[in-house]
């Protein structure tokens, strides 16, 4: 009876889309609230609210990098779930600790927006980046190994998804060495690479991925 369960949990990859969906909207309205309006009762003059806004460069810089970063998986995520034909469920499950990691990121985010001089903040933000892709790619392994793609994924279109997931976090990597240098390379570093996913420039080397 058990094993029965089992084999039909699970089974609908619209409802695991429709809950990516959500989370991820959700995650990305939460980041945004790290940048908060200057105290009006603090401010007296034009130039003490510029000086105010300037102080909320940190919140809007990780704002910005957090976006991008949920942007870029949420589309990773459902490129992967548009090839499958149905799931089962441990991949939704697996896709479960996917979205987890990926409600992380408001906490991670707002971390580094308060701390983002310090490197353990730098570090615990790379290492919420480096789980998402991690669990992105222990999904598409499942997935292919059990079977539950469409017909017409063809093998070059799998190693695309692979290759697209390591080049992306080796490059994340490197940022996040970079804070061993200086925390500034190191955030500038992380926003070009999310930017080039974003943009994706025409660059021969980065295309293929």
């Amino acid at each position: 009876m058990e094993r029965t369960y089992n084999r039909i949990a699970g089974s609908g990859v619209e409802r695991l889309a429709a809950l990516s969906d959500g989370l991820f909207a959700i995650a990305m309205t939460l980041i945004v609230l790290q940048i908060e309006v200057p105290d009006p009762g603090a401010i007296r003059s034009e130039a003490q609210l510029v000086r105010a806004l300037v102080a909320l460069a940190p919140p809007i810089v990780t704002y910005l990098m957090s976006f991008m970063t949920l942007g870029i998986f949420w589309v990773g995520q459902q490129t992967q779930l548009n090839q499958l034909a149905r799931s089962d469920r441990n991949l939704t499950w697996l896709h479960l600790g996917f979205l987890a990691a990926t409600a992380t990121m408001p906490f991670s985010t707002g971390l580094l927006a308060e701390f983002i001089t310090y490197r353990l903040a730098l570090v615990i933000y790379w290492l919420n980046i480096a789980l998402l892709g991690g669990m992105l790619y222990a999904t598409w392994i499942y997935a292919v190994g059990a079977a539950v793609l469409k017909p017409d994924v063809s093998e070059e279109i799998s190693l695309a998804v692979k290759r697209r997931i390591v080049v992306a976090q080796s490059l994340y990597a490197v940022g996040a060495a970079l804070c061993l240098i200086h925390p500034g390379w190191s955030i500038a570093f992380l926003f070009l690479v999310q930017l080039n996913y974003v943009i994706a420039p025409r660059l021969p080397w980065i295309w293929k991925t």
